[in-house]
């Protein structure tokens, strides 16, 4: 008899959007553990834009052609996952538009996670920010993952963020559907009138009653597996400020946000506060978008 096999949750390929920069060295090697830990295909893409960039923009003007720069770049990229022991793919794209063009790669590889970096230089870091990783949340059907630490282990320590949204909802899925056997943080800020700063420490009881209410109702119309452990967090203030010291203070490695949703850190994903969570985070980042027939 021939063993049917079990339904596989993670994904099979995931999209690596580098530009073969040092910046971008930790988002490859967190691709590289996931690839591994998941066995799942690792597409590197590197998107040409000569007018973005000055050494490429010399190679154009020297008259060098699209399989030269290829060759480079698959050179680099060999020298670069020699150590993670993953096989991996380079795609060249020659592009004005990088976001379409890794949102069209993360398609056609049927890719289940796109994964990008950030600079550690505060201008390009800002602009990157501010544009690419941006404009990729608002039209990724894919989930993007953000890295920022450098990846010395599988991530163990992951906080979801809620407002008890739909969207909300589905970051906590995706999460669970991901890191399978992890306990996950649920964490949710409650600003109170007047006091948006204040520690939820001072407010005991409001913090019971959410988790008695909000989040236990939350929780009775969330379909996890039977094996995920959910802990829930409530503080009082500004998400911005307690979220980011509870990163700190327990060690997180990974907080996954919802696209949409009713609170500030949801609203139109990539506002104002979760512009700042993206900047002011010091983990990675994944960022969940909700299909718009559950919003």
């Amino acid at each position: 008899m021939t063993a049917i096999p079990e339904p596989r949750n993670t994904p099979h390929s995931l999209l690596l959007a580098t530009d073969l920069s040092a910046r971008c060295d930790r988002a490859l090697d967190r691709a590289a553990q996931l690839a591994g830990e998941w066995q799942a295909e690792l597409v590197a893409l590197n998107v040409l834009d000569p007018a973005a960039s000055p050494d490429q923009a010399l190679a154009w003007i020297s008259g060098a052609s699209d399989e030269q720069l290829l060759h480079v770049a698959r050179q680099q990229l060999a020298r670069d996952l020699a150590a993670a022991n993953v096989p991996a793919t380079l795609r060249l794209v020659r592009s004005e538009d990088a976001t379409a063009a890794i949102r069209e790669t993360a398609a056609s590889t049927q890719s289940g996670l796109v994964v990008t970096g950030v600079s550690c230089n505060e201008t390009l870091g800002r602009l990157l920010l501010g544009s690419t990783v941006e404009n990729l949340a608002r039209s990724l059907s894919q989930p993007l993952l953000v890295v920022r630490s450098r990846a010395r282990e599988p991530y163990r320590r992951i906080l979801v963020a809620s407002d008890f949204s739909e969207p909300s909802r589905h970051a906590l899925l995706t999460a669970a559907r991901l890191f399978p056997g992890r306990e996950l943080v649920l964490y949710h800020a409650h600003v109170l009138a007047m006091s948006g700063l204040a520690d939820a420490s001072s407010h005991p009881g409001v913090c019971i009653g959410i988790e008695e209410t909000e989040y236990a109702a939350f929780m009775a119309a969330t379909a996890l597996p039977p094996n995920v452990k959910v802990r829930p967090v409530v503080k009082c203030g500004a998400i911005e400020s307690t979220l980011t010291r509870y990163v700190r203070e327990h060690d997180i490695d990974l907080v996954v946000m919802g696209s949409h949703g009713r609170s500030g850190i949801m609203s139109l994903l990539l506002g104002s506060t979760a512009a700042k969570l993206l900047d002011w985070l010091p983990c990675d980042t994944l960022l969940v978008r909700t299909p718009t027939n559950t919003i």
